[in-house]
């Protein structure tokens, strides 16, 4: 695995681990009845489940084009 899509690895997990945190505070701010801070928690958590998809998309493109070179250089 390239350098690149270790890190594009490493950002999607973060992000998604944010995600999990903003979902759990908007579950709780939901709960108490504080509808408002709920739904910006879940806003929030939706914005880093975006940036976790782009990052996993840029990790799975850094492994097709990775495997592409070897498989060029291999002749096939």
């Amino acid at each position: 695995m390239s350098k690149q899509a270790a890190e594009h690895h490493h950002k999607a997990a973060e992000h998604h681990e944010h995600a999990a945190r903003h979902h759990r505070e908007a579950a709780t701010h939901h709960e108490s009845g504080d509808h408002e801070l709920a739904a910006h928690h879940a806003h929030t958590a939706q914005g880093h489940l975006h940036h976790a998809t782009h990052h996993a998309s840029e990790a799975a493109k850094q492994h097709v084009e990775h495997h592409g070179q070897k498989a060029r250089a291999a002749g096939r």
